[in-house]
């Protein structure tokens, strides 16, 4: 597995309040399908609905405790490597919870959990395509 990550899914309780918040830091951010993605240097930050997060991750959403309403996301260049660095993390020591599958992007992800419970998403996302270096750039969604 490259050390990089490509995404920050912050789970929030508003959207729209978490939105404003980072809007009001200077950030600019783009909303898409009840998301919101800041571009942040060769990275991004994606605010989405901590209930959303969990699910997607395969994981129970606890609250304060456990789970902490974010999901690291590490980006790759084809659905076999999903496979790939899925078996790596098993091999590490890390719990499948989301054995990898189709998205409703037209991507294929799925997720695990290190030793202390932290989330990762590893995905193949067409419509993020890597640099040579691994980072990705926000496309232009059209709206606002």
């Amino acid at each position: 597995m490259e050390q990089r990550i490509s995404l920050v899914t912050l789970g929030v309780a508003d959207v729209a309040r978490a939105r404003m918040f980072y809007e009001r830091l200077g950030w600019n951010g783009q909303e898409v399908e009840e998301t919101v993605f800041f571009q942040a240097g060769g990275s991004a930050v994606v605010l989405w609905r901590r209930d959303k997060v969990a699910d997607d991750a395969g994981v129970a959403d606890s609250g304060t405790d456990g789970f902490g309403g974010m999901a690291l996301a590490h980006n790759v260049r084809s659905p076999a490597e999903v496979d790939e660095v899925l078996a790596q993390a098993a091999s590490a020591g890390a719990a499948i919870t989301q054995p990898a599958r189709q998205t409703s992007y037209g991507g294929y992800a799925g997720s695990f959990t290190d030793p202390d419970g932290h989330v990762w998403e590893i995905a193949h996302n067409p419509g993020f395509p890597l640099d040579l270096d691994g980072a990705i750039t926000i496309p232009d969604f059209g709206t606002s």
